[in-house]
């Protein structure tokens, strides 16, 4: 079974990115799920990356690489919009990266120092109508690099939400996080 660290997005470790941890641990994988925000959540994504900006997107990044540091360095990082940024840093330059799941954001690896590692698979997944996903780009990024990229997928799912995964926000969609849920056990069970 796979081992992964789970970031949380902009909102904060809420009880549906809880609810999706267990399920992937239900599975039999094992999941860290670090709080990266000392247990504030927030009511918007608004308020939420205006808390990120206050802290400091460094520091977050700085607190994912210390809860990385002392893990095993063969895991899967995993992200949700705001914690994507850290997983995608992580998985290109952690030696020993087994994979990436990336949920409702994506840049281009050269944002991060060089490429995508070869052989590191990876999954994407936003919706097509997303205002950050596909309003601020990363839609488009994901493409050209699942273009580029052996190993590399993208699942576009129809709807205008973001954090639709996340079962304690009103974004919700029941049916896309099914589908979005579906498709990680099946990558995490390739690589387990």
């Amino acid at each position: 079974m796979a081992e992964v660290l789970l970031l949380h997005h902009s909102q904060g470790l809420t009880s549906g990115v809880r609810d999706f941890a267990a399920t992937l641990e239900g599975a039999g994988h094992t999941i860290h799920v670090p709080d990266l925000y000392d247990g504030r959540t927030f009511d918007s994504v608004e308020v939420g990356v205006a808390h990120a900006r206050e802290l400091g997107f460094g520091t977050i990044g700085d607190r994912a690489k210390a809860v990385a540091e002392g893990l095993p360095a063969e895991l899967v990082y995993a992200g949700f919009s705001l914690g994507v940024m850290a997983a995608q840093d992580l998985a290109q330059n952690r030696a020993g990266a087994q994979g990436g799941l990336f949920f409702e954001s994506f840049v281009p690896p050269s944002e991060f120092g060089g490429e995508w590692p070869q052989g590191v698979p990876v999954q994407i997944h936003g919706m097509d109508a997303d205002p950050f996903f596909a309003g601020d780009g990363d839609i488009d990024a994901a493409r050209a690099f699942v273009a580029a990229t052996d190993g590399a997928e993208l699942f576009v799912y129809p709807g205008d939400q973001h954090l639709f995964a996340d079962n304690s926000l009103s974004s919700y969609d029941e049916r896309a996080a099914a589908l979005l849920t579906e498709r990680v056990l099946a990558f995490l069970d390739r690589i387990g």
